[in-house]
């Protein structure tokens, strides 16, 4: 049996986690130590931090999917491991997670995304809880994996974003086109003329793809708009941004610092 059929046994012997049922208090106890993971070609592993910040032990798995929520953890495919696959935090104490690449091909020309799940389960019940409801939490955090020749720097990605004017069922929406080999993630996306706004539903683009995001407000759909955003770093920080837009699938231009 190969590394991969072993982490597959393991996570498949706690899918039991998936199967309890939700309750009265929704509020994790276990907490990632981020909200994203850069997994560089060049490192051999990537390691994040869980912390039990609540009262009890809990009982924690940790897989990798490529994107499908609903997959259970022993049908994933994604070329990456997870150790330790299953534990135990108790409370106040942590846990490191090690996330280790095994060398399936993966585009080389731009990013790959794939998602860290954190599956929470609390100890079993007092004999005076049994009639409560308990609650397995999830979380999911983002994992980019970054092939080592990516010529741009993902920090000038976001400036790059070509942003045009267009229609979606019939209302104003902008169009952000990613030339970039990088995932870029808005927080938020707003765009504005004659002193009104108009803001968008923010998410993220793929690499080397497009996304539309429809318009809601009194900004009127002209030339002249300014599209103002808010990106994540590979940090999760917050970094702000503008750009101007025109029609006639003219591409964006970042206007120059004053």
């Amino acid at each position: 049996m190969n590394i991969k059929q072993s982490y597959r046994k393991c996570l498949a012997s706690g899918c039991v986690f998936l199967g309890l049922a939700g309750a009265l208090d929704a509020q994790a106890s276990v907490v990632v130590g981020g909200t994203r993971l850069i997994y560089n070609a060049k490192d051999a592993e990537v390691t994040i931090k869980l912390s039990n910040q609540g009262q009890s032990p809990a009982l924690v798995q940790a897989w990798i999917d490529g994107g499908d929520i609903k997959a259970a953890p022993s049908d994933i495919d994604a070329p990456f491991t997870v150790t330790p696959p299953m534990s135990r935090i108790d409370p106040g104490k942590g846990q490191t997670l090690r996330v280790v690449y095994m060398g399936e091909p993966l585009p080389q020309q731009k990013e790959s995304l794939f998602w860290l799940n954190v599956l929470e389960a609390p100890p079993k019940a007092a004999a005076e809880d049994a009639n409560k409801l308990q609650l397995v939490l999830r979380t999911r955090i983002k994992v980019f994996y970054r092939p080592t020749d990516l010529k741009a720097a993902v920090e000038d990605a976001p400036a790059k974003i070509e942003w045009r004017l267009t229609q979606k069922d019939g209302h104003p929406a902008l169009e952000a086109r990613n030339p970039t080999p990088y995932h870029v993630s808005f927080t938020a996306i707003s765009a504005s003329a004659g002193g009104k706004t108009s803001t968008a539903v923010a998410d993220m683009v793929n690499p080397q793809d497009s996304r539309v995001f429809p318009l809601k407000g009194d900004a009127p759909a002209t030339a002249d708009l300014k599209v103002h955003y808010t990106t994540l770093n590979d940090f999760g920080g917050a970094v702000e941004g503008s750009s101007v837009l025109q029609r006639n699938d003219v591409p964006a231009r970042t206007p120059p610092n004053d």
